[in-house]
């Protein structure tokens, strides 16, 4: 299995690893009994995504695609990083070998399970980020 050079540099140098004490939003996805877990933490201010920092538990991929989803999110809005979805994060990183590609899909959902966190302490409906992707015109993840 062969990773492009993006992929392993974010996986031997990765980008926004450790907790974030005052984030705005926290998201977890993954399985602890099967191998992949992914947290991340974003700090929002106005709208727009300050800091993203990660904590990830699983293979070179999950840490790269965690690696890349929160460098891409910095510095965006709500609604740019919405449209980050699994595919851009793999063509980010050079691609990624298909057996892989599920680990770009844990970097979506939790990157939705934070902001879905986010939206929820600002006492929003639970399904605002699903309505926001329906506007931008996102589909379900593509594997």
């Amino acid at each position: 299995m062969e990773y492009s050079e993006k992929v392993m540099d974010h996986f031997m140098n990765p980008r926004n690893v450790g907790e974030m004490e005052d984030a705005s939003g926290i998201g977890e996805v993954g399985n602890p009994k099967c191998g992949d877990v992914m947290r991340f933490y974003l700090k929002i201010k106005d709208g727009v995504i300050e800091d993203a920092k990660f904590k990830t538990f699983g293979c070179g991929a999950a840490i790269a695609t965690s690696s890349m989803a929160t460098e891409m999110v910095k510095g965006k809005t709500i609604e740019d990083a919405i449209k980050i979805t699994n595919k851009v994060v793999a063509d980010a990183l050079g691609g990624l070998p298909p057996i892989k590609m599920h680990c770009s899909v844990l970097a979506e959902e939790a990157l939705e399970s934070a902001l879905t966190d986010y939206f929820k302490k600002q006492g929003e409906p639970e399904d605002k980020v699903k309505k926001l992707k329906a506007e931008a015109g996102i589909m379900d993840h593509d594997h």
